[in-house]
This record gives structure tokens, C-alpha cells and sequence, in this order.
């Protein structure tokens, strides 16, 4: 797996639900992988906060990616 998920890459098989310029949330619509365990995701959190709190609801499986300066979450199912 890359270093960092370049969502810009995989923009178009996406859609953004939330930016709110440190949290953005999008909609996985064309089966990208996730960077995390490779199986297409749901939906992306991209945070660079230092901590973050959300709701995963009816999630079967959440991944999570640390990388240099955000947190990666990919809820599946």
C-alpha cells in the first residue's frame, strides 16, 4: 500500500458528502480500495485533527491508516 491515500487519485469514483477543511467524508461509488486491508470501502474519513469522534453506526468492519500529519477511516459494510 502507498505511504498515503491520494484521494484527488480516486476523486471521480467518489462523492464527497462533508468538507469542512480538517474532516472530509465521502462516499466510496465505485469500489475503491481501501489503504488500509485492500476491500472496497464505504465510506472515508480524512482528519487532521489531533483527535477526532464519530458515529460508525451499523459498520461491519472500520479500518483505520495513520499517516505523517492524518488519520485514515474506512468504514466497510
Amino acid at each position: 500500500m502507498p505511504d498515503r491515500f491520494d484521494q484527488h487519485a480516486v476523486r471521480h469514483r467518489m462523492k464527497l458528502l462533508r468538507d469542512g477543511g480538517d474532516v472530509t467524508v465521502y462516499e466510496n461509488r465505485d469500489d475503491v480500495p481501501c489503504p488500509a486491508c485492500g476491500d472496497p470501502f464505504s465510506r472515508l474519513l480524512l482528519t487532521e485533527r489531533r483527535s477526532h469522534s464519530f458515529s460508525v453506526g451499523d459498520v461491519e468492519q472500520f479500518c483505520l491508516t495513520h499517516e505523517d500529519e492524518r488519520l485514515v477511516v474506512c468504514t466497510h459494510g
